[in-house]
């Protein structure tokens, strides 16, 4: 089913348009409505469904192992001091 609405467009907008149009890109501009609009929702179910992910992820993390921030910072140094060795930039 399609809807029949009025929309306000800037000069450039419509221009774009139109020029997707000439060349043969889009039956009509509003082919070119319709496809713009189509790419925004599946964008934002893609942004909403990564975000969905990202914070099922923390919440996860949220659940494992914790090390106490003088633990955390030996690991760093260890980590980092092992790279600069494999690296050959030891002092």
């Amino acid at each position: 089913m399609t809807v029949k609405i009025s929309i306000s467009l800037t000069d450039q907008q419509a221009e774009y348009a139109r020029q997707q149009v000439e060349k043969g890109l889009f039956p009509s501009t509003s082919a070119v409505i319709q496809n713009v609009l189509e790419t925004k929702r599946r964008e934002d179910e893609e942004y909403e469904a990564q975000k969905a992910a990202f914070f099922a992820m923390l919440d996860e993390r949220r659940k494992g192992p914790h090390v106490d921030a003088e633990t955390f910072d030996r690991m760093v140094d260890d980590m980092l001091a092992e790279e600069s060795r494999k690296l050959g930039l030891e002092d």
